[in-house]
């Protein structure tokens, strides 16, 4: 089979199973097998697939149309133009959290005014969030956290890859008390993206969502029980004038505007993500 007819192939199976990106998902599965990337796929289009390559991409098809996340299955993930490896044990980045670090740039450029800034990243994950942060600000000092271990080790190997060693400090635990006591200092910003759906909903998700880790999705009987938590505390380890970012569910901004305001937080505003959707909201601390 020609690679041409693979990936066209690919992609009809893949659409037939119900994958809302049946092409795109067949060329990222089709390059693996290929060791090559996507953008080279057009041009070997006349290429000719081993009997070995056609039934390894097929093997993969079958995972895929199965529920099994792309990310997963070739284990790697692009998020903020970087090549994050990723495994069952962290969420897979989206493209929608690239609105949490596009909006902690701009605070630390043009409201904090400080590239040097101490930046805390609660339930860091892959470390998606961490690394971009000190690969677009370099000079930031960035403390990460997360209750999983796996899930930090995944953390660590990530900011090794791409960032080379030291250049983060992680810690484990379940969000603050992960980090050491006394702080040698509090934090300019706080970012985090939490588990934030509720633990009734999560069974209601599509089968790919519930293979992720469901530590990393179960926000509790509310969906809000970390998110709570999270701004409750927050006044323990921000500075004056600090800002708190946290993504979450649209449905859930209004209420957590209100704890917001409740816990002295100011000049409270909502980001949208590239979709329009309502998906970051923030707000600076007074103390």
């Amino acid at each position: 089979m020609l690679i041409r007819e693979a990936l066209a192939q690919g992609g009809a199976d893949l659409k037939y199973a119900g994958i809302k990106t049946p092409s795109l998902d067949a060329s990222l599965l089709l390059a693996y097998i290929l060791k090559t990337d996507r953008t080279k796929l057009i041009a070997r289009g006349t290429d000719r697939l081993s009997d070995k390559e056609s039934k390894s991409y097929c093997e993969l098809l079958e995972r895929r149309a199965n529920g099994e996340c792309t990310a997963y299955i070739i284990g790697k993930k692009e998020f903020m133009g970087l090549e994050f490896d990723v495994n069952p044990s962290v969420l897979v980045p989206r493209p929608e959290t690239e609105t949490l670090v596009e909006t902690a740039i701009d605070i630390i450029r043009n409201k904090l005014q400080d590239n040097s800034a101490d930046i805390l990243d609660l339930c860091t994950g892959s470390g998606a969030i961490a690394v971009s942060l000190k690969k677009e600000i370099p000079s930031c000092k960035i403390t990460a956290a997360d209750i999983s271990p796996n899930a930090l080790d995944t953390a660590k190997h990530n900011a090794e890859k791409l960032l080379g060693g030291n250049q983060i400090d992680f810690f484990q635990g379940d969000l603050y008390s992960a980090l050491p006591s006394p702080l040698p200092a509090p934090f300019s910003l706080i970012v985090s993206n939490p588990p934030y759906i509720s633990s009734d909903e999560i069974q209601t998700l599509s089968v790919e969502v519930q293979n992720e880790p469901h530590l990393a999705l179960d926000g509790g009987t509310s969906g809000l029980e970390i998110i709570t938590h999270i701004i409750e505390k927050a006044y323990d380890y921000l500075k004056q004038s600090g800002y708190l970012l946290l993504e979450a569910d649209p449905r859930q901004m209004e209420q957590i505007n209100i704890l917001l305001a409740k816990n002295k937080f100011t000049d409270v505003q909502l980001y949208k993500d590239l979709s329009g959707t309502d998906r970051v909201i923030g707000g600076r601390l007074e103390k």
